[in-house]
């Protein structure tokens, strides 16, 4: 396996809970998950970055097939929900600097809904493509899976102030 430890460095630097570099095979993705986004999730359609606008769990499958390794990233945090904006500013950030280091397929996925702009313009073209993500669960990948596979802790929130970990996904070649 190749080594990415200096990101994975960087990232543990930044009070990222957990880094990890895992082979793309081991990323789950299943259709149920874009029916949790459609069916659970009051962002559903709302940004370019999540569902319908994403890539389908299919496609997401095919995007991961042509990548051999990813990095997984997990933020243990609680409820200042602005964590999860620096956390995928984060992401973006070590894909930007991946990326100029010559892997040029670096790619990242954040956590949650995109919420760049007040209202973003689902019928145009993204204001922010340089630093806009789709989740990983937009996306269709089963981050449960993914993430208990690793041996990462993650739960069902039973609440809004409940702690969490929140999953991104870099992807590397």
């Amino acid at each position: 396996m190749k080594t990415f430890e200096p990101y994975v460095e960087a990232l543990l630097k930044q009070d990222i809970s957990n880094a990890i570099v895992i082979e793309t095979s081991r990323v789950y993705t299943g259709p149920w998950v874009r029916m949790k986004c459609q069916f659970g999730c009051a962002g559903y359609g709302r940004t370019l970055c999540c569902p319908p606008h994403t890539p389908t769990p299919e496609e997401m499958r095919k995007i991961l097939d042509s990548y051999e390794y990813g990095i997984l990233v997990r933020l243990h945090w609680k409820t200042n929900y602005k964590t999860v904006d620096q956390f995928n500013e984060t992401l973006v950030d070590l894909e930007r600097r991946i990326f100029l280091d010559g892997h040029y397929k670096a790619w990242a996925l954040g956590c949650g809904p995109c919420d760049r702009c007040t209202e973003c313009d689902t019928g145009g073209t993204c204001l922010h493509p340089d630093r806009a993500r789709p989740s990983m669960e937009g996306c269709g990948i089963d981050v449960f899976k993914t993430a208990r596979e690793q041996g990462l802790p993650i739960n069902v929130l039973r609440n809004h102030k409940a702690e969490r970990n929140s999953y991104g996904l870099i992807l590397i070649e």
